[in-house]
């Protein structure tokens, strides 16, 4: 079992279970999924782009993605329907455990000027979003095998609609929020 998921069976499942006053140990707060995208709208014609963008998502999450295809024509981008537009991985279990493990312990901490992620970046369903602006924080992409700096979007489904429970949980797993601000 991974390090973090044997924290979160064997002191945040108690811990979480005693702040909420829950009986049922399955009805603690859990992580259901993290989803990494990469937008690539502008190589779409670019094949040899597509490859390295679909080689550089595979080494950062050790799962290789599927391409998403645009859904309508857009003439303004120059965007045909079907046209790859981006890149989606979803991880769940063990390759998500790893996967938060090492960007909480190893590549948030890498980012410049860094003081932690936004309290307040979650959707109305208890979801977190996190956006990175270059994929070269991560320790197994290769700057000189790149061909363009990329953002890219993590997020992470929790099974709570809560957000409160839901920031208590990242709190908890060691996510880096940021100091709360005072009014």
């Amino acid at each position: 079992m991974d390090r973090l998921a044997k924290k979160y069976h064997q002191k945040i499942v108690p811990k979480l279970q005693q702040e909420l006053g829950l009986k049922n140990p399955l009805a603690v707060p859990r992580i259901n999924k993290i989803t990494v995208n990469i937008g690539i709208g502008d190589i779409s014609s670019d094949k040899k782009a597509i490859d390295r963008a679909v080689f550089t998502l595979t080494q950062i999450t050790g799962q290789k993605p599927a391409l998403q295809l645009a859904r309508k024509a857009i003439a303004d981008f120059k965007i045909r329907r079907n046209d790859v537009v981006g890149l989606k991985v979803t991880l769940r279990k063990q390759r998500m455990y790893q996967f938060l493990d090492k960007l909480i312990t190893i590549v948030l901490p890498r980012v410049r000027d860094f003081s932690g992620v936004k309290r307040d970046a979650f959707d109305q369903h208890g979801n977190y979003t996190l956006g990175l602006r270059e994929q070269v924080i991560f320790s197994e992409v290769d700057y000189d095998k790149i061909d363009k700096v990329r953002g890219l979007e993590i997020n992470i489904t929790t099974s709570t609609n809560n957000k409160n429970q839901a920031l208590r949980l990242l709190e908890l797993l060691g996510m880096p929020l940021a100091k709360e601000k005072n009014g």
